[in-house]
């Protein structure tokens, strides 16, 4: 019997069918188990991997569709560790190419494979061209390998490149302090890139990628981020920007902002400030800005306007009835409120004034009266309606707004309100003025400053509307106060004047406070005008930080003006008064 074989069939046939009945076993207890659905759910996790999908981020354009912000492939420059056969080949080429470290690439590349090291990256961010050298050597190197015998010639092997977006600014530092810029880590800081962030990244999708490439189906669409038009106008933009340049070097200013808007849809045309820098080399940036708030000075940085103040309170003061243009006053050169005594810019008496006078000459002295006229009670509400000391809503990132102290406030005087009424121990940043003057240019409805024209998504463009932000004074008031403004500048600011056209404006010169109190070596010069007079199509504002050559805004600020309203009437096909009103039938 032990020489017949068949019992050692026998038992292996009864193991089998016993393995057999409990795996069998083992599958039904798994899937009737109430843990099964969790076992389950675990082996998953070993059957793929979850991706996430980051979508293109939006584009930026001008009004006219001119690229302003945009997105260029750049690579991933990696080494596959195992297919890694010349290590010392991988660093050289990158250390001529792209300027590594040729130690740093050596020693990652150099790495043992291994479960644990199956890839080393060894730069980001490499632009087209240069992955396209290193390939064309790869090419050269591959060649050479054929023709020679060497046991470890040349290589280039297991350098692998992988494409990804980068953030691209093709017009480099134009609009660099609206745009913003966005960082290698994808996040968007500053100007129109912080504001609209989410927007413009879009969402991102998390999938799960089966490991089991038949098993892998294709990737759904997803949505890009929404693409924004300005209502910026790049060639306009490109002109304030030069005049601005060239006022800056000829009048030794450290710094400068021009700003140019509809007084009545709020569109901003330009915005300009200096100094600048080019946003596709932003790590930069504390290089040239020491604070952050110097980026975008027309939101970011509030100042002491000074005279150009002066609109608000005579608009304020005639809306109330306080005073009318031919209301009189006797200027003696001295003011007393509070038992404090204010002067005049040169010091001097002006005499018998209406106030259209006050407005031409500037005079300190006329202004406090005529806040004392209106009484702080009014004078600060309507300040409080032109918007002084809150934001704007402007859609930029980073606005600051300047402060206003107020009746009852602890550090309030009554000499406060004669010295607010010209512009000085008040704040307020470049896109406040403006916001609070068009209620000036736009028959007393206040607009409110806007960058954004348009969203697109989908393929589907969703325009902005005008947003009025209210209604401090009358369109009467707003129509008289133009025309003394229109007078004022005629008769005394004769740089600021575009043959051809009506403007009205105001200059505006402070002194720059100190710890100490207010500086005599330095002053902000700044100017504010529109026009045309009967129907404004434009607001543009001027400041020069700390000029040289003069302090005054008459002298550095309103030739800006000047500049910029010839440049502007040709970009915006406007013709002169008298044809255009002739076209009209006027």
């Amino acid at each position: 019997m032990m020489n017949n074989p068949g019992w050692r069939f026998t038992i292996l046939g009864v193991v089998f069918a016993s393995l057999g009945v409990v795996i069998i076993g083992q599958l039904v207890r798994i899937q009737i188990l109430p843990q099964a659905d969790q076992i389950l759910a675990q082996s998953s996790q070993y059957a793929g991997v979850v991706r996430t999908i980051t979508p293109p981020r939006g584009q930026i354009f001008d009004r006219w569709g001119s690229l302003l912000a945009g997105n260029k492939t750049v690579y991933e420059v990696g080494v596959e560790l195992e297919h890694v056969t010349n290590p010392e080949t991988i660093a050289l080429a990158l250390s001529v190419i792209i300027g590594l470290d040729y130690d740093h690439v050596l020693s990652l590349a150099s790495q043992p494979y291994s479960e644990d090291a199956v890839y080393a990256r060894l730069a980001d961010f490499v632009s087209a061209e240069q992955v396209a050298q290193l390939q064309s050597y790869t090419q050269q190197l591959d060649s050479y390998q054929e023709s020679v015998s060497d046991q470890k010639p040349p290589s280039l092997s297991g350098l692998v490149f992988t494409p990804h977006l980068e953030r691209s600014y093709p017009e480099g530092d134009l609009a660099s302090n609206v745009l913003g810029f966005v960082s290698q880590d994808g996040i968007g800081y500053f100007g129109i890139e912080g504001k609209y962030d989410d927007l413009l990244m879009g969402d991102s999708v998390n999938l799960w990628v089966p490991e089991d490439p038949n098993l892998v189906e294709d990737f759904p669409d997803v949505p890009i981020g929404v693409d924004l038009i300005l209502t910026i106008d790049r060639e306009l933009q490109a002109d304030v920007e030069e005049i601005l340049d060239v006022a800056l070097e000829d009048t030794g200013a450290i710094a400068g902002t021009v700003v140019v808007m509809d007084p009545q849809t709020g569109e901003i045309y330009a915005m300009v400030s200096a100094p600048r820098i080019d946003l596709n080399e932003y790590w930069r940036f504390y290089e040239v800005f020491p604070e952050a708030t110097q980026f975008n000075r027309p939101v970011s940085r509030p100042y002491e306007p000074g005279s150009v103040f002066k609109v608000l309170t005579m608009a304020a003061a005639l809306d109330a009835g306080a005073v009318e243009p031919d209301t009189e006053f006797l200027d003696t050169g001295i003011f007393e409120i509070g038992g404090v005594y204010l002067r005049n810019w040169n010091q001097e008496a002006w005499g018998p004034q209406d106030m259209v006078g006050c407005l031409q000459h500037s005079l300190n002295v006329c202004l406090a009266w005529v806040a004392t006229e209106l009484g702080p009670k009014n004078f600060y509400e309507y300040m409080l309606k032109f918007g002084i000391g809150h934001t704007t809503g402007v859609d930029l990132d980073g606005e600051i707004t300047g402060f206003m102290r107020l009746p009852g406030d602890p550090e309030w005087h009554i000499s406060d309100l004669g010295t607010n009424a010209f512009g000085q121990g008040v704040s307020a940043n470049v896109v406040q003025m403006l916001m609070a003057i068009s209620a000036v240019a736009n028959d007393g409805q206040m607009v409110t400053p806007r960058l954004l024209r348009a969203v697109v998504r989908n393929g589907f463009q969703y325009e902005v509307q005008t947003q009025i932000s209210g209604t401090p004074i009358s369109a009467e008031t707003a129509h008289i106060l133009t025309q003394m403004l229109a007078v004022s500048l005629e008769n005394e600011t004769p740089r600021a004047l575009v043959d051809g056209y009506r403007l009205a404006g105001k200059t505006g010169t402070a002194d720059i406070p100190t710890e100490s109190g207010y500086s005599s070596s330095a002053t902000n010069a700044s100017f504010v005008g529109w026009g045309p007079v009967d129907d404004p199509q434009f607001l543009v504002y001027v400041w020069l930080e700390k000029p040289v050559i003069a302090p005054w805004g008459s002298v550095v600020a309103a030739p800006v003006f000047r500049e910029v309203v010839e440049r502007l009437v040709i970009r915006m096909d406007l013709p002169p008064d008298e044809l255009r009103l002739g076209m009209l039938g006027n």
